[in-house]
């Protein structure tokens, strides 16, 4: 007898798909959100002292003390927020897991959880290998700001849980104050409804700019999971380090479901992260980095045939190619990787129902080279 896939309408992710064109076709890869450079070697260093000393056995289930006392300083004096290391911070196998184990500490059979299209893509499959059901609304342009009346109005008995995702990848958006006041506002009109707050990119913001956490407000936070990851902060996605930060009341419930699910994180690079961490300055100039990577990927772009959507957060920016073409963003994207030797990421699987527009998604953590290359490349593609 057949195997009954839990989630059927699921294939390999449009990542992957992408990055294993960029290779075939030895294009320059702006798809996949990783940077091409080396993170920083002090952080290295830092790895294999730990190696050499020995700590090299499982560390302990949330992670190891040091590591989430210097994140309970970070998480205060960045956002007024007082986190206790013991009781409300797990350490991750990256920002992935901690999303799929808030939603697994949440969501039953039969509960909804709502996300905003275009979503990033291990939402939605998280909630419905969970046996939940998922409310997508759609964020439209030109400004894709969240319409929190249609939230309000999509709220059911069976709702469980809002994920809100910010800085926003793939839109480059950011929410606003205001945004968090009306979120606060809908959460506290309904007992038994919580927060995943997607914070991966907190700190490439630009245009001086404040990234408004959830852990800002501690009636918010009270039912929110923050979500963030190392590998975003310090050029390393491949350690998969990430952590959650919850209340009590969430985080015991949430350990329950991390032990079974990955139970340890690398002990070695826990120990470097939580001496590099030490000095705030390696974090704090992130987003003076990538906002000169954003213009310059901005200022060079300004030679193709793509309008480029404005980008407040993250490292990623929006192509508009309608001036170029007339292909689905798929066909697109493929046919400019293979003839052009550009990968980007088409827009529409981030979409539960994609709408009739043609946007691809830009990576600009790449060093100024090859960034140079790209643009000279994409700066070829017309009307054909």
């Amino acid at each position: 007898m057949a195997l009954q896939s839990k989630l059927p309408n699921i294939g390999t992710n449009i990542f992957s798909v992408m990055s294993a064109m960029a290779r075939r076709y030895d294009a320059i890869n702006l798809s996949q959100g990783f940077p091409n450079f080396d993170c920083d070697q002090g952080l290295k260093d830092l790895v294999m002292e730990n190696v050499e000393a020995g700590r090299n056995q499982y560390a302990p289930m949330p992670g190891i003390p040091e590591l989430r006392e210097i994140i309970a300083t970070k998480i205060g004096t960045l956002y007024n927020a007082d986190v206790d290391p013991d009781l409300n911070i797990t350490i991750t196998a990256g920002a992935t897991q901690a999303i799929y184990t808030a939603i697994a500490t949440v969501i039953r059979k039969g509960d909804n959880a709502i996300i905003f299209d275009p979503a990033y893509d291990c939402y939605a499959p998280s909630v419905l290998s969970f046996g939940g059901t998922v409310t997508p609304i759609a964020l439209r342009g030109p400004n894709f700001a969240i319409d929190w009346d249609e939230v309000e109005e999509k709220i059911t008995p069976d709702t469980k849980m809002i994920v809100i995702n910010t800085p926003h990848n793939p839109l480059g958006r950011v929410l606003k104050e205001q945004d968090l006041d009306r979120l606060e506002q809908i959460v506290y009109r309904h007992d038994d409804l919580y927060v995943l707050s997607d914070e991966v990119y907190e700190h490439q913001i630009y245009d001086g700019l404040e990234h408004q956490s959830v852990l800002r407000r501690p009636g918010l936070s009270e039912r929110s999971f923050a979500v963030y990851s190392f590998g975003k902060v310090f050029h390393i996605t491949g350690w998969k380090v990430g952590y959650c930060v919850a209340p009590e009341h969430l985080t015991t419930e949430f350990r329950k479901m991390h032990q079974f699910i990955t139970f340890a994180v690398n002990t070695p690079m826990q120990y470097a992260l939580a001496a590099f961490l030490q000095d705030a300055s390696k974090y704090m100039a992130l987003p003076d980095f990538f906002q000169a990577k954003r213009d310059l990927f901005k200022n060079l772009m300004a030679d193709t045939e793509f309008d480029l959507l404005p980008c407040e957060g993250s490292y990623f920016m929006l192509g508009d190619y309608s001036r170029i073409s007339d292909l689905d963003d798929m066909a697109f994207a493929e046919w400019l990787t293979r003839e052009h030797g550009v990968a980007t990421i088409p827009l529409s699987p981030f979409y539960s129902t994609p709408p009739d527009q043609k946007i691809v998604r830009f990576c600009f953590a790449k060093t100024d080279d090859v960034l140079q290359s790209a643009a000279s490349k994409l700066s070829l593609v017309i009307n054909e």
